[in-house]
């Protein structure tokens, strides 16, 4: 196994991720501008994505103007600033403060709030209830704040961070231990404790959770094995492509067999796939112009005081980019590797590298298609490989996989994997958690669900797209269908915002297509990309809660908006201790046409978690996504050219050198 890391030093396309000078640039020259207050933070700094327009028609012959979308807060003020910075003349070409708005977290206070809660003498006092003296065994989340009333925190911009307690063992599991009923409430601005709420003692669990080999084998008082030993019956696995992958990569574009994109990255999104094309017999077609996710969010289903503000916007509250966690060969990926790193700031405006940010590989996944000639005895079979783009992010106990697959037949999934570790509480002995699962004595998962929004700014053929859904229904019985068997599928243009808010239903089969009406194939009719939903779910809180309020874009499963560059995240700017409806809900009240324009469709698939007692002590990979399928896009099976099993092709743009401009990296386990 092998791996390639890409870092561009030079900037090519429009779309190309700011490098780190650039980086370090638009920060130095707002610095110098004096059009935000001295001292200010930096939230983020990205790419200010030149209009569409003009990136579609660019010919590559000289450089468009490179701009940085610079966001920062001035703390004193309580103010945040959105600033646009020209990289070219060197100058602030746009500042504007947002009244109201809240910033996502800023790296300073993810690691100051822990020191901050257990300095304060009233949570000390609250853990001595509990038998704690050692506090440095403390692990403290900082969970947001949410927003649960008008009152409620006021002005303030806070956090409400839950506390956990780690065995006396180097690296053992901290959510083993959940202090129930214990809430610090702390101003980031001010970075101090206002308040410490207690909602009672519940026993700390008594038994670790450990994972970790070292641990997990060996049992103390407190530690309950589940194995005395690790398996010793897998044998090595290894995949190996001798004459290289089927990719070429200069910079961050991509090519692939008949696929073309760029990948991007933004410290609010992480992953960002570019100008995704197929090359259908010499003409590079267009799929997708920008697909990214949008936001994400998981609320919580127990009421109890510990957990009834969990309600975690994890994309604008904290940044899928910044959590990014770093991968590694062998582990988060096999075979034949090309990563990308991220870039950010940190909040004084340095350059961050987050290395290995994203994965790139092939992955055989099973048969393309057969058929068996039964009478003349003749099989014909191939299989099926998939370009996979991955990125990881951490975010506190939960990891999430975000997987983008291009598969050989023209066909596209999204796939978010998750992982990680339960959120736990704690209960009282002799009681059973009504709202969630016991996992180990004195332990429980509380019920939560998940979900993912992904903006899929689609250009089939083209900006003129329609979105159509379809419904299959029973046909009545009568002369056409005598003996009740057969079944329509009916269609359905979705022309304006408000008729285009629609929710899944197995019933019907419902899907929906994307289509370019401008555009037939042979059959006569548009060409299209079916949306094919997946496993997915509603979400289950009362219609006045507050917290449906703030996450109203989760109550639909499918959006479409005609295309405006500054209609990005799906619950707004800024969601944080936003009251809401923000974001999808907002823009889509002025119903919008939709029909035979250029559109963004976003999908919501969730993930439904009652929890598992074999989700404890770590949870395995859980799935949910959905396909975008070529439905009329071609004239017939796109995979049908595939070579025999074994047959050796050459020429088909295998990138032999394995290696970048600038520095390979290889890891493994």
């Amino acid at each position: 196994m092998t791996s390639t890391t890409s870092r561009p030093t030079a900037i090519g396309h429009p779309l190309a991720p700011l490098t780190a000078e650039e980086l370090k640039a638009a920060t130095e020259i707002l610095a110098r501008s004096g059009r935000v207050p001295d001292g200010s933070r930096f939230v983020s700094v990205s790419l200010q994505e030149p209009p569409k327009e003009r990136v579609l028609a660019w010919d590559g012959t000289a450089p468009l103007d490179r701009e940085a979308f610079v966001v920062v807060y001035d703390r004193p003020g309580r103010q945040l600033y959105e600033t646009v910075v020209s990289l070219a003349t060197r100058d602030v070409v746009r500042c504007k403060p947002v009244p109201g708005a809240r910033p996502s977290y800023l790296l300073e206070e993810v690691f100051a709030v822990p020191e901050v809660v257990m300095a304060d003498p009233r949570w000390q006092e609250a853990m001595r209830r509990r038998g704690v003296t050692d506090f440095s065994r403390a692990h403290v989340d900082p969970w947001p704040g949410a927003w649960l009333s008008e009152t409620d925190p006021g002005e303030r911009r806070v956090c409400r961070p839950l506390t956990w307690v780690r065995p006396p063992v180097e690296n053992g599991h901290p959510y083993a231990r959940p202090v129930e009923g214990l809430i610090a409430v702390v101003d980031l601005d001010e970075m101090e404790v206002i308040d410490v709420i207690d909602h009672g003692v519940v026993p700390l669990p008594e038994l670790d959770g450990e994972y970790i080999p070292e641990l997990m084998t060996e049992a103390g008082e407190s530690n309950r094995p589940r194995f005395d030993r690790l398996r010793d019956d897998v044998q090595p696995l290894h995949i190996s492509q001798p004459e290289g992958p089927s990719w070429t990569v200069e910079g961050h574009h991509v090519t692939w067999q008949k696929w073309s994109l760029r990948i991007g990255w933004t410290a609010r999104e992480g992953l960002v796939l570019f100008d995704v094309r197929y090359d259908d017999r010499g003409e590079l077609r267009r799929v997708l112009y920008r697909a990214s996710i949008a936001e994400m969010v998981v609320p919580y289903g127990d009421p109890a005081p510990t957990h009834a503000h969990k309600l975690a916007f994890d994309e604008g509250e904290v940044g899928l980019g910044f959590l990014v966690t770093p991968l590694t060969l062998g582990c988060d990926c096999l075979g034949e590797i090309r990563y990308f790193d991220g870039l950010g700031v940190d909040q004084d405006g340095n350059p961050l590298v987050l290395p290995n940010a994203i994965c790139m590989h092939e992955e055989d996944v099973g048969i393309a298609w057969k058929h068996f000639d039964y009478q003349r005895e003749t099989t014909e079979v191939r299989r099926m490989r998939r370009l996979a783009i991955s990125s990881i992010v951490n975010v506190a106990n939960y990891e999430y996989g975000f997987f983008w697959y291009l598969y050989q037949d023209g066909s596209i999934e999204f796939e978010v994997k998750l992982t990680g570790v339960l959120s736990t509480g704690a209960y009282r002995p002799g009681e059973k958690p009504k709202h969630g699962t016991p996992v180990a004595p004195g332990l429980y998962g509380p019920n939560h669900q998940h979900f993912f929004c992904v903006r899929l700014d689609t250009d089939i053929d083209g900006e003129s797209n329609t979105v159509v859904e379809v419904n299959s229904e029973a046909a009545p019985l009568g002369p056409d269908n005598p003996y009740g068997t057969g079944w329509v599928a009916r269609e359905t243009p979705l022309l304006t915002e408000e008729a285009a808010q629609r929710t899944v239903n197995p019933a019907s089969a419902r899907f929906w297509r994307i289509a370019n009406p401008g555009r037939l194939n042979e059959m006569g009719a548009p060409v299209s990309y079916r949306l094919q939903p997946g496993a997915n779910m509603s979400l289950l809180m009362d219609d006045s809660s507050p917290m449906r309020r703030r996450a109203r874009f989760v109550t639909k499963h499918l959006w479409v908006t005609p295309y405006r560059p500054d209609e990005r995240y799906a619950a707004g700017d800024y969601p944080w201790q936003n009251p809401g409806p923000d974001g999808l809900p907002r823009w889509t009240q002025a119903d919008r046409g939709i029909g035979e324009t250029d559109l963004v469709v976003w999908y919501v698939v969730g993930s439904h978690h009652v929890p598992r007692v074999e989700e404890w002590p770590v949870m395995p990979v859980a799935k949910v996504g959905f396909h975008l399928m070529p439905d009329g896009f071609f004239d017939g099976n796109a995979a049908v050219d595939l070579p025999r099993p074994g047959h050796n092709t050459h020429g088909n743009g295998h990138d032999h050198s394995h290696g970048s401009a600038d520095s390979e990296s290889s890891h493994g386990h």
